[in-house]
């Protein structure tokens, strides 16, 4: 059976400018140091750097026009990952770690928990040498964010016991938005910036991982595992060994801010989802319910049955510009069955396969009606999802493999014993053993054979179980 039906045309498609020059060796503006290397990211299929240093592996990740040009995304329900070597056989060195700088673009699939959003739901690393420990024994030199999104934090262990996190920043970030990123490092101080202005220092570093871990090179966007995704699109990226002044870094930044915030395919993603309301009076929910932003323009004389429930499209698109860059979509849903509800989702860019897109749900119509729905937007493309849900989750197939990203196939997508449905409805990462992660345990509590059986904390509310701790309502 379909699980998506028919997708709309796009609308309001902008211009394509020509893809942003790179910056050549020695920068340009303030920036007067070679970088050790660079990746564009124009090379998607092998992935070399700017110097023709290829990784030494990689898997699920992707390439996406996005950014300046292309840059690559690092978002997968699988363990996925792009490692480069730290010391290449030409002689040549692509990172230093006992002093230096680096910068690159970042922009997250997810907006942080003080923009309203969920955080990537792990630590999430945006660049990474060696594994942490909780013995610190190995060796570890990581920059990376929190599972809410709200803090930026650069950390080292040497592989001797000790454990420093030299640098903590704030950070509010919205999903699909670029930041620039840069850090300097050395024996006398380290600094983080953001958007090219100086966001925190700390002491210098005073110790860093040995050779056998400096073997293994680095990561970007995951740890070793290919676990702990920063789960966005990376482009960009520069490496040097010495330490850039604060002039250098603004001109890193402004030799680039227009080709990230001007360029219309980065402007395409300005849109949220909507607010569902989710029905609990069941073993399972039907957790993505209700209007959301449609408005019900009332029904159409004139319609068509589908074959099936599965059997429907959109048609009559119509777009008007209503106010403020703020466009009105007008559309009708036609096929279909009488009774059966049909989620509307919306992306700014598609992609291939559709999965990999960044689709939002907008909300929940029947057929026979007309409907609108306000997009900020300057293109939009429009897709139905239907009622299918294969795995009893409360999810259906189509949220499931447009937004969660979990499996349509499995209710459990992760090893904690809670449906899907529950865990998006909870405000829990679906993707992530929630009861082995510490963060989370602090909020809900667990049977030893990982049921959920109480909630406290930030996400307050009650729930009663089955005897098996299946959750059965909940009330927040």
């Amino acid at each position: 059976m379909p699980v998506c039906a028919f997708v709309a045309a796009g609308f309001l498609l902008c211009a394509v400018s020509a893809s942003a020059q790179l910056l050549p060796p020695g920068g340009g503006g303030g920036l007067t140091n070679a970088p050790l290397d660079s990746w564009s990211f124009n090379d998607t299929n092998y992935w070399t750097s700017d110097y023709s240093n290829a990784p030494v592996s990689f898997t699920n990740i992707t390439g996406r026009w996005f950014g300046d040009g292309t840059s690559m995304t690092l978002n997968s329900t699988n363990p996925a990952w792009l490692n480069y070597s730290i010391y290449e056989p030409s002689g040549a060195t692509n990172l230093t770690v006992d002093q230096g700088s680096l910068f690159f673009w970042f922009s997250p699939n997810w907006a942080g928990t003080n923009e309203g959003g969920n955080g990537p739901g792990v630590w999430g690393r945006l660049l990474e040498i060696g594994a942490y420990t909780p013995a610190a024994s190995y060796g570890w030199w990581s920059l990376y964010c929190d599972p809410a999104g709200a803090n930026v934090y650069f950390s080292v262990q040497p592989g001797d016991g000790s454990s420093t996190t030299y640098l903590t920043a704030p950070i509010q970030w919205a999903s699909n938005s670029w930041h620039f990123v840069a850090l300097t490092y050395c024996s006398t101080n380290t600094v983080l910036y953001l958007d090219g202005l100086p966001a925190t220092n700390g002491p210098g570093l005073s110790g860093w991982p040995g050779t056998n871990v400096l073997a293994g090179g680095f990561y970007l966007g995951s740890d070793s595992n290919g676990l702990n995704q920063a789960s966005g699109s990376f482009d960009d990226l520069y490496t040097y060994n010495v330490v850039l002044s604060t002039n250098a870094i603004r001109s890193g930044y402004d030799e680039f801010w227009a080709d990230y915030y001007l360029t219309p395919w980065n402007v395409m993603a300005d849109i949220v989802s909507a607010p569902s309301n989710p029905s609990t009076n069941a073993v399972t929910p039907d957790v993505i319910t209700g209007a959301g932003y449609l408005q019900a323009n009332g029904p159409v004389s004139a319609h068509n049955y589908g074959t099936n429930a599965y059997q429907v499209w959109i048609t009559n698109v119509m777009a008007t510009v209503v106010s403020n860059g703020t466009t009105a979509i007008s559309f009708t849903i036609e096929g279909g069955s009488d009774g059966a509800m049909y989620d509307v989702f919306a992306t700014g860019a598609l992609e291939s396969p559709l999965t990999n897109a960044v689709w939002y749900w907008m909300g929940q119509g029947g057929h026979f009606t007309n409907y609108s729905v306000a997009i900020t937007s300057p293109n939009a493309f429009l897709i139905l999802g239907t009622p299918l849900d294969t795995d009893s989750d409360g999810l259906t197939d189509a949220y499931e493999l447009l937004i969660s990203h979990t499996d349509p196939h499995n209710p459990y997508s992760n090893p904690d014993g809670i449906l899907d449905g529950w865990d998006v409805l909870l405000g829990l990462n679906p993707q992530m053993n929630n009861a082995n992660t510490p963060s989370e345990r602090a909020n809900y509590i667990y049977t030893l054979a990982d049921w959920l059986n109480n909630v406290t904390g930030v996400k307050s509310g009650t729930i009663t179980t089955d005897n098996e701790g299946n959750v059965k309502t909940v009330s927040q």
